[in-house]
């Protein structure tokens, strides 16, 4: 795909959007389905019930997410520069992904496919092999691994060419980070009275599963080898070198991503604290009232 014609130059960012029918028709239907469940949903039960007005901002902020990245002129001039193009997977894993994690997506999709879709999906999820699926997908080291092995693999100069030269591979790509990143923010997300781990266990999780991308991030910023000479044309074109456009693209990944991590284990570290002090003055209340109500 990165041939010269493909090429953003510096003059024409502005009018390099990417209209893909499929992107397109993905973030259309998705929306349509979304949006279907939920009026169904507080029609039934009333407005912000099952799904709040915040779950579904998130919503509708996750696909303005996806579109900026796979439709924006930062998708094409992301197949111009390696820096650009790691700045649309950040926008990917950890705008577009966190958003639709918090957004309840599963249940108001499933109330627009209908009862027997509702049915067939009961149906998956309480069989053995559902249930072994869905205890997999929750487990934070299976969620690590797994994520860590698509940031990974998809940045290996090889897989990373083959990616952008083929459409289907790239869409792939996008899939399986967008995919792996909303299991890792469905984990962190998820309500109190549904959590999968407790307050504690959360923030080793986030602190941990930023590793790869500091590690990757270090790596491309310190490298000396040339990693990603399909870029060669565009580093020309922008007039830089493809060392420097791999350095930047090794900041991108290393110092926003490594402040979303460090700032989502910060925010749960309050809230942990503050849910501490308010059980423990729960307790305390609890004492004073059991001593004052003694004979």
């Amino acid at each position: 795909m990165s041939v010269a014609s493909d090429l953003v130059a510096p003059g024409h960012v502005w009018t390099a959007w990417s209209f893909d029918p499929p992107v397109i028709a993905g973030l259309v239907v998705l929306s349509a389905l979304y949006a279907r469940g939920v009026a169904r949903m507080w029609k039934r039960a009333g407005v912000g019930r099952g799904v709040s007005i915040g779950q579904a901002s998130c919503f509708a902020g996750g696909v303005l997410a996806t579109a900026i990245a796979l439709m924006s002129p930062v998708d094409r001039l992301g197949e111009t520069l390696f820096a650009v193009h790691m700045l649309q997977h950040l926008v990917l894993m950890l705008v577009a992904a966190p958003l639709f994690a918090a957004s309840a997506p599963i249940l108001p999709t499933l109330l627009a496919l209908g009862r027997h879709v509702q049915s067939f999906a009961r149906r998956i999820e309480r069989s053995r092999p559902g249930i072994m699926i869905g205890r997999t997908l929750k487990n934070p080291a299976v969620v690590f691994v797994l994520a860590t092995i698509a940031l990974w693999a998809w940045h290996l100069p090889g897989p990373y060419r083959t990616a952008l030269e083929n459409p289907w591979v790239h869409a792939l790509e996008h899939a399986s980070f967008v995919g792996t990143s909303m299991l890792f923010w469905w984990i962190v997300l998820t309500p109190a009275g549904r959590k999968v781990i407790d307050e504690g266990a959360a923030i080793f999780f986030v602190f941990v599963s930023g590793m790869p991308a500091a590690a990757l991030g270090a790596l491309l910023t310190f490298a000396t080898v040339r990693l990603y000479p399909i870029h060669r044309a565009g580093v020309t074109l922008w007039g830089t070198t493809l060392l420097h456009d791999q350095q930047m693209a090794g900041l991108i990944m290393w110092i926003p991503a490594g402040v979303v991590y460090l700032g989502t284990a910060a925010i749960l570290f309050l809230r942990w604290i503050s849910a501490s002090d308010a059980n423990e003055m729960e307790t305390e209340k609890g004492r004073k009232l059991g001593w004052l109500g003694e004979p």
